[in-house]
């Protein structure tokens, strides 16, 4: 929001410098994000007036001009303008001036006549092509008859353009949606320097004519709380005054015409859009607020034919649908040249569905800025009778009487309670009641005052204020919130320190970049999809988003794997063909389509290609399932959980490999798997042969888990015993292992697959493989015997239940 220094000044007398006043908003309101003045370092510029014209005599387009700019003698200029005529006010750029981009004008010779200046269109003087009334083609700035009846020769053209004007960039937060007015920023300075806003005061003179005899309207509750029109008849459409224009280009708001400038010179003075329709253009002398049907087709104001959803709010005229109401016009009823008749309207239109039809047309106007945010709700009649005065007084027409209103919300101002003790104790201040009571009349809040017990009325507005806190949050900024002391917070401390989950989590990626991963942060959001792809047993259905950014975002996932896959697509698009990658975050699960959806944590990981280079003495490694297992199971056993880890084949995972794929359970409880992804679903992401996992970290969380001691290393050897077996081939190693560590005995340390055998002198449907086990007593050197009875029991298991042969 731009705000002119110039225009606050007429609210209340400000002696302080732009800077300064800057400063003060800043620390106290909002953000001063940007400070300017239009003239910058430009200077002498005047206002000069034409007295002859006359054609240059080498020349077909360039004319000799004589000007009076106040001084002895008139001023000879060269120019090419087009428009440029005997007895007009124009910009006079002197020589040895300075305008825009630093361009510095000379006296000179063109086609041998002299020129000692020049003649200057507004953009010349630095003023933005968007903002500029006329195109800069069309020539010099003229001013119009009525506005050069009050100039002289020789003033200073800053001065009279407005560009003398500090212009503060205020960085609007949510909250104070009432500093998107000149009448709100008034308020909130004369609060901060402690004076009194005068608001703009009008006359409004109305012919006998009712407005009710001209057009009637409509418009539900729940659509509009407020909504009223106004009739002005016999218009004359023509340009702005001076003042008029000065007020919008300063504000960044380009001078369109007397109708269209006025509704738009309320908007910054009240905060309030107003909407003018050309009242013979409507289809019927009626005007209704409905919501769109769906596909319903409006052509706005900027030409664009753009399709209604349902729930936009549209006004509407004999079953037509003019425009996006609170958004933008329609083309239509749109106010021209040519019009004579205008139905000047204004609304609160329901937030919510402003802020939707702004989205699906991506029409973000000023206007809809306003509504979305809040305008106040008893300055919407003012500003519209405000309007219509305007209207008639600078385009010689004439207001009819009263207005047809379709909705009046009435405004009962909310109470709130405060205490000067419950103040104090939030700020840590001792404020006296007489210091709170006089910042309250500061920011023009009635209140009722009995022994430092506040009943505070909330004036219309201030609609960001509804509880205590607010009230705290106002003294403290009067009170300034470098005044506030600083203290130590009371009550009992705790050290800080991590939860138990926030530890896991830490101790994962740890454990995995250990172990060569590097840690991926990827979108949450994916397409529909990539979303069903790699769920879990637990999950149902992706949770769309009700306002995508693209449709390639637009439901959540539900997997991490599918956003790793993307990352590795993205790699090696870019020749970078050895990926190894783990992320952790969320997943999410939908609850319905009333509940929120469900959050859970996971943790996945990722690796392509070869987990060690090639060398002058070894070969490349490439990775496969082993590898990523290993990888897992220590991670897994880092966790040190109570009950075995155990990893059961998987074939009906439909996006990984069949044959490569494995369930990984803690107990008889599912927490994730691992294996090859699917080559049809690593060919839709363009790459090659990737293994993969994923864990419930959720899941994890909630088992029993044992605390990690430090053992001692055994101050006796241990002895090794090797263990070949030929079983049937569906047959899976981790059964076996699993049985051999149940009778092995205390001493049996861990269990080691060396070797995997099959071919000659092994049966077809056969396999050998061979085991290297470690024993170690922790009290005693072992001995022979006590290895042997281990040996025994572990054979004896491994021939009941798997009918093994003992090599």
């Amino acid at each position: 929001m731009k705000v002119s220094v110039n225009w606050l000044r007429e609210y209340m007398p400000i002696a302080l410098p732009a800077n300064e006043l800057a400063e003060k908003i800043s620390r106290t309101a909002v953000e001063v994000e940007g400070q300017s003045r239009p003239q910058g370092d430009m200077k002498k510029v005047v206002i000069a007036k034409v007295l002859s014209v006359v054609p240059h005599p080498d020349s077909d387009h360039l004319v000799i001009t004589q000007l009076d700019a106040g001084e002895d003698e008139p001023i000879q200029v060269v120019t090419g303008a087009p428009n440029i005529a005997e007895e007009q006010t124009v910009v006079l750029a002197k020589h040895g001036s300075l305008i825009g981009d630093g361009v510095k004008i000379r006296r000179g010779k063109l086609r041998g006549e002299k020129s000692n200046g020049m003649l200057t269109a507004l953009q010349e003087l630095g003023m933005d092509n968007s903002v500029a009334p006329k195109e800069l083609e069309a020539g010099i700035w003229v001013f119009d008859e009525a506005d050069a009846a009050d100039l002289k020769p020789g003033q200073d053209a800053f001065e009279v353009l407005g560009f003398d004007d500090d212009i503060l960039e205020l960085g609007i937060t949510p909250n104070r949606a009432d500093m998107l007015s000149m009448n709100g920023t008034a308020y909130e300075v004369a609060a901060i320097l402690d004076e009194k806003a005068q608001l703009p005061e009008f006359s409004l003179a109305e012919s006998d004519e009712t407005t009710e005899s001209l057009i009637s309207v409509t418009a539900p509750e729940d659509l509009a709380k407020k909504y009223a029109v106004r009739v002005i008849k016999d218009v004359h459409v023509q340009d702005s005054p001076l003042w008029v224009q000065r007020r919008l280009w300063n504000m960044g708001i380009r001078p369109i015409s007397n109708v269209v400038d006025i509704t738009n010179l309320m908007l910054l003075t009240y905060g309030q859009p107003l909407h003018a329709f050309d009242y013979d253009q409507l289809p019927a002398h009626e005007l209704s607020v409905r919501t769109a049907t769906e596909g319903e087709v409006i052509k706005t104001l900027d030409g664009v034919e753009r399709k209604a959803q349902a729930g936009n709010i549209v006004i509407d005229s004999a079953g037509e649908a003019l425009m996006f109401a609170g958004v933008m016009g329609g083309e239509s009823t749109e106010v021209t040249d040519q019009t004579t008749n205008v139905v000047l309207e204004a609304a609160i239109f329901e937030p919510k569905a402003i802020r939707h039809a702004a989205r699906d047309q991506n029409l973000h106007s000023e206007a809809s800025q306003r509504f979305e945010r809040g305008v106040d709700v008893e300055a919407t009649f003012r500003a519209l009778d405000h309007a219509a005065a305007l209207i008639a007084e600078l385009g010689a027409g004439t207001v009819t009487k009263g207005r047809v209103v379709a909705q009046d919300f009435a405004y009962e101002a909310p109470v709130v309670k405060v205490s000067t003790q419950h103040i104090n104790d939030v700020l840590g201040t001792d404020i006296q009641t007489a210091e709170i009571a006089a910042m309250f009349e500061r920011l023009g809040f009635g209140f009722e005052e009995l022994d430092g017990e506040f009943a505070v009325m909330i004036p219309s507005h201030r609609w960001d204020i509804s509880i205590p806190a607010d009230l705290i949050e106002e003294v403290a900024r009067l009170y300034g919130y470098d005044n506030l002391p600083a203290t130590l917070p009371t009550g009992e401390t705790t050290p800080g320190k991590l939860t138990t989950k926030q530890q896991l989590i830490r101790d994962s990626r740890h454990t995995l970049e250990g172990l060569g991963l590097n840690q991926a942060i990827s979108y949450v959001l994916t397409t529909p999809e990539k979303a069903s792809q790699f769920m879990m047993a637990d999950a149902t259905e992706a949770v769309e988003v009700n306002y995508p950014m693209s449709q390639e975002r637009r439901v959540t996932r539900g997997s991490l794997l599918t956003s790793l896959l993307d990352d590795v697509a993205y790699n090696v698009a870019r020749k970078q063909d050895d990926v190894s990658l783990y992320e952790q975050g969320r997943v999410f699960v939908s609850n319905g389509a009333t509940a929120l959806p469900e959050e859970i944590e996971h943790i996945a990981g990722v690796v392509t290609g070869n987990v060690r280079d090639r060398d002058w003495d070894q070969a490349a490694q490439p990775a496969d399932f082993f590898y990523l297992k290993g990888i897992v199971e220590q991670l897994l056993a880092d966790y040190g959980f109570v009950d075995n880890v155990r990893f059961e084949t998987n074939t009906n995972r439909p996006e990984m490999h069949p044959g490569q794929t494995a369930d990984i359970y803690v107990g008889a409880t599912f927490v994730g798997f691992i294996g090859q992804i699917h080559p049809l679903t690593t060919k839709m992401y363009k790459v090659g042969q990737v293994f993969g996992f994923e864990l419930n970290l959720t899941t994890i969380l909630e088992l029993p888990r044992v605390k990690s001691t430090y053992e001692p290393v055994s101050k006796y050897p241990s002895i090794s015993r090797d263990l070949a077996i030929l079983v049937d081939r569906q047959v899976e190693s981790a059964d076996l292992v699993a049985r051999i560590k149940e009778n092995g005995g205390a001493d049996l340390h861990d269990v080691t697959v060396f070797d995997v055998y099959t071919g000659s002198n092994v049966a077809d449907d056969k396999k050998s493989v061979a085991y290297s086990l470690r024993f170690v007593n922790y009290d005693h050197t072992l001995v022979d015997d006590e290895i042997n009875a281990a040996i025994d029991n572990i054979t004896k298991a491994l021939q009941t239940e798997f009918d093994a042969e003992i090599r």
